[in-house]
């Protein structure tokens, strides 16, 4: 599969997406956030930069300080494939990614999100 395209692709050009489809199921953006910097260890500043220096989704999670531990219980079916099984270490993260944006769009409750 050739990632490259999806690896240059700006954080800030998808993340209204993310907003979006959150909102758009009743979540809130305040939500969504809290699970961005639940996965990556960013926290608002961080994002507020990202975001305004249009970062790619690769320095991204390059730069992220500090993935979550937890981040091997997120399983499932995401674009059609199972995020535990993407070998790509970065396709990966990104799934993992676009997975709990998902979850928080079905109603799915925060701390069972982030696998407390």
């Amino acid at each position: 599969m050739q990632n490259t395209r999806v690896f240059k692709m700006s954080f800030a050009g998808v993340y209204p997406h993310y907003v979006a489809k959150a909102e758009k199921k009743g979540r809130t953006r305040e939500e969504l956030d809290a699970l961005i910097f639940w996965l990556t260890g960013y926290n608002a500043a961080d994002l507020e930069r990202i975001l305004g220096d249009k970062t790619d989704f690769e320095t991204f999670f390059a730069q992220a300080p500090q993935m979550n531990a937890n981040v091997h219980k997120i399983t499932g079916v995401i674009c059609g494939y199972r995020v535990e099984d993407i070998e790509d270490p970065l396709m990966q993260k990104i799934r993992y990614l676009d997975k709990i944006v998902d979850e928080l769009a079905k109603g799915k409750a925060l701390d069972k999100i982030m696998r407390q």
